[in-house]
């Protein structure tokens, strides 16, 4: 049976429950969506079908947001159809396209505890600017196939390359006349949008890190080897949002407690201090806790670890390694015996260790995404917008998608200690809402049970694309 308009999937089925903090005196409520601010009416309603897509690296509540677009569409007449592009843009140039409408209400319901990117995801650009004969065919493309089946709304999931795609796709349909609303919609776990005070994903991440440091300091101390240095190696190409949420794995009233050390891209890295750094911490306990960044830069600005030969569609440098380079300098200076861990794409797929109150945000900005659509919006990204009580809340918002694409949120230094391994009180009033609740994750066979949707193909109308 397939999805029908209006089904019941509740965005929050507890959220008449709020929940609070132990910490402090901060809370956290959560809210249902609300229309984005500067929203505004429209007179007459724009009639097509939707578009909806994912891109860039996943995480453990980008489906949520999905399913926030799917239900909030189906509330909404104007709406007739609504689709999913396979793999991205990508997808869309080759017209890979997914009725939404022939999946069932329970897939629907179920993408909310299901990670990754269940209409697939792409790294492909556009790119204007080193093949800019190649991209006008992409963009030409693209809109001979959002006029031949008739998609009057796009929605984008992604981060920032994604919200320049959404920008140049938006802009191009005002020039050439052609009703189109586009949204994007935020996603990445590396919370470095701007314009928005987090991004679905950034909860989820830190919450699983956060734990798993937790569940690595206890394996060390239980292991009664002196002078043990365990490093724990996170993403964050050009921010230490993540690297930063170590820290919530601490207990408040023990300052001693791992990670040890946090070692951010923010903080001009010195082989010298580390080692000095490391030793201290074994001067005081058996064993050692780092967790770094995987974009750890020098003094001069260049990465501790990577393959300058080597990068993505984007021109972005290939990271890793850098957990690896610490455990070296700690073995060949101190002469300790040292470990390292890379967590990898684990730490963005651990639906099991993902935040609800980072599910429910997801999901609001997919519904607000739709609801800013249909009241005449388009060109904008939609936001979080957090209250300004002492009691957390999360309502949405609109920015400029102009405003968003390829810009760096960093990493607050006044967030930082002085030591430079540590956080203050300003990160941790800052992280610690976005970590809150437990996503009730259905099991079968003692494993998680996650969706897979029945992938209905949208029939072709066009040949094929050239990508030469």
């Amino acid at each position: 049976m397939g999805w029908k308009r209006g089904g019941n999937l509740s965005a929050n089925p507890d959220r008449s429950n709020p929940i609070s903090l132990l910490t402090g005196r901060l809370g956290f409520g959560r809210l249902p969506a609300l229309p984005p601010k500067g929203t505004h009416i429209m007179a007459e309603p724009l009639v097509g079908n939707l578009l909806v897509a994912q891109s860039g690296g996943p995480t453990a509540v980008i489906n949520a947001s999905v399913a926030g677009v799917v239900n909030e569409a189906g509330r909404h007449e104007c709406i007739e159809e609504i689709y999913g592009g396979l793999n991205g843009v990508y997808g869309i140039l080759h017209e890979n396209l997914i009725d939404i409408n022939e999946e069932s209400n329970k897939s629907v319901q179920a993408l909310k505890h299901t990670p990754a990117a269940a209409l697939g995801t792409c790294r492909y650009k556009i790119n204007f600017k080193k093949d800019p004969e190649q991209a006008e065919k992409d963009m030409n493309r693209l809109f001979e196939v959002i006029e031949a089946h008739n998609i009057r709304y796009f929605f984008y999931a992604g981060g920032n390359d994604s919200q320049d795609t959404a920008d140049k796709i938006s802009k191009l349909a005002q020039e050439r006349g052609y009703a189109l609303r586009v949204i994007g919609i935020p996603k990445t776990i590396d919370n470095d949008l701007v314009t928005t005070d987090h991004t679905p994903g950034y909860g989820s991440v830190i919450k699983y890190i956060a734990a798993t440091v937790k569940e690595i300091a206890a394996d060390n101390a239980g292991m009664g080897q002196h002078d043990l240095v365990q490093v724990i190696e996170v993403m964050g190409r050009s921010a230490g949002w993540i690297a930063a949420g170590a820290a919530l794995a601490k207990r408040r009233d023990d300052p001693n407690a791992a990670p040890h050390l946090i070692y951010l891209p923010e903080v001009a890295f010195s082989a010298d201090k580390f080692i000095a750094d490391v030793q201290h911490v074994l001067q005081k306990h058996k064993y050692c806790v780092v967790v770094v960044g995987e974009g750890l830069v020098d003094a001069d600005g260049n990465y501790v670890s990577t393959d300058s030969a080597s990068s993505d569609a984007f021109g972005h440098s290939q990271l890793g390694g850098a957990g690896e380079y610490l455990r070296g300098l700690a073995e060949e200076g101190l002469q300790v015996k040292a470990r390292s861990v890379k967590l990898g794409m684990a730490q963005r797929a651990a639906v099991h260790c993902s935040s609800q109150a980072d599910n429910d945000e997801a999901y609001m900005a997919g519904q607000a995404a739709v609801i800013a659509a249909v009241e005449g919006t388009t060109d904008k990204m939609v936001t979080l917008v957090r209250g300004e009580g002492e009691t957390y809340t999360c309502e949405t918002g609109l920015a400029d998608l102009s405003e968003i694409a390829n810009g760096v949120k960093k990493l607050p230094e006044s967030w930082i200690n002085e030591d430079g391994v540590s956080m203050n009180f300003n990160f941790y009033k800052y992280a610690l809402p976005l970590i809150q609740g437990e996503v009730q994750v259905p099991y079968e066979n003692g494993v998680p049970d996650l969706v897979q949707l029945n992938m209905e193909k949208v029939g072709r109308k066009l040949g094929a694309h050239n990508f030469e």
